[in-house]
């Protein structure tokens, strides 16, 4: 297996792309892969890496290109219907696995491969981007102030930027189902829109909505706090739409209507521009807080989400390269402390 190489799964996506740049920016060695094989011809005559056409679907090809590198990036989402099989050739051809999902459901299903993961002698780190690189850290960061938390409370928002075409098709994928949470250690369904809160997040306080983010899975194993919430900032417009969207849930479930919304989005830009990703910067919030009545609290200021994701999962990789990992499954935080994401420039850690 070679010492150094990377593959970069799903490369010719908005983030893939993006990861791509910051890979050539460190002079790292990768191999692009995925299965279209246009895209992957423009990128490479773009980047001047190699690529590979591999559908994630042909078990033997997948196996054959990950044979080739030391560790992969996946970023071929939806990751509910892609990770599964990744992580499982990752498994049997001994490549580290790390992927940019922020699907709880994902965490919560590679979580189970922790000892064949450990039994291959790789990690398994899915969410090595924006999810959940920032708020995993945060959320260490706050238990290791409260150590007798039993209650954690996450928020981010953000300005300028917007969403890639990628993220708004997984959000498609939910659209229909109910929000969660993590109550007494085990994960919960809530109405979608039932929780909402005004949060201060420095700048600006806004409305907030909770939404079944990969921090109910991740924070759950990282710190230990068996009650977690976690809220995006919206508008009053936003969270009366979530909160209606119960009425027709049955319809949002059906294939044809989520294909015809995603179809819709392949129309979009890929993601937000380099000029609004520059200008563009993510505002987290976390508090933590026991049944005595102790609390902390903290807030954490980072780059744009896409920028981060890229510089965040790469920085991974580099970690990962040089033989600083540990093996089974891993959150971001779990495997390199709460510091991880202030190696990141632009990131600010401020207490409440």
């Amino acid at each position: 297996m070679n010492n150094s190489k990377i593959i970069l799964y799903g490369s010719y996506g908005y983030t893939g792309n993006l990861i791509a740049q910051e890979c050539r920016s460190r002079n790292l060695d990768i191999i692009l892969s995925g299965r279209n094989e246009e895209s992957l011809k423009k990128q490479s005559e773009l980047t001047n890496y190699p690529f590979e056409v591999v559908d994630i679907t042909d078990t033997l090809a997948l196996k054959n290109l990950l044979a080739k590198g030391k560790v992969v990036i996946h970023c071929g989402g939806p990751f509910q219907y892609t990770a599964r099989a990744m992580a499982i050739a990752c498994m049997e051809t001994n490549t580290h696995y790390t992927d940019i999902t922020g699907e709880s459901a994902v965490f919560e299903m590679l979580s189970t491969f922790d000892d064949q993961g450990k039994h291959a002698g790789i990690t398994i780190m899915p969410g090595t981007g924006f999810d959940v690189v920032p708020s995993d850290c945060l959320a260490v960061y706050l238990k290791n102030k409260l150590p007798s938390a039993t209650h954690l409370q996450l928020a981010f928002a953000s300005t300028g930027g917007g969403f890639s075409r990628g993220t708004a098709k997984t959000m498609i994928e939910g659209l229909g189902y109910p929000s969660m949470i993590r109550r007494d250690g085990k994960l919960t369904a809530v109405r979608t829109g039932s929780l909402t809160k005004e949060i201060d997040y420095g700048p600006f306080k806004i409305p907030s909505l909770n939404i079944p983010w990969g921090d109910i899975s991740t924070a759950w194993r990282s710190t230990g706090i068996p009650n977690i919430e976690v809220y995006i900032g919206s508008n009053n417009n936003q969270i009366a739409y979530a909160r209606n969207s119960n009425y027709i849930n049955w319809l949002l479930r059906l294939r044809w209507v989520k294909d015809f919304l995603k179809k819709k989005i392949d129309k979009k830009p890929a993601g937000p521009s380099g000029e609004k990703r520059l200008k563009g910067k993510m505002y987290l919030v976390g508090r933590v807080w026991d049944g005595t009545g102790k609390e902390s609290s903290a807030r954490l200021e980072t780059i744009d989400g896409y920028t981060l994701t890229a510089k965040a999962s790469v920085l991974i990789v580099e970690k990962i390269l040089s033989g600083n990992f540990k093996t089974g499954y891993q959150t971001p935080a779990m495997a390199y402390g709460d510091g991880l994401i202030l190696e990141i420039p632009g990131s600010k850690l401020t207490d409440l």
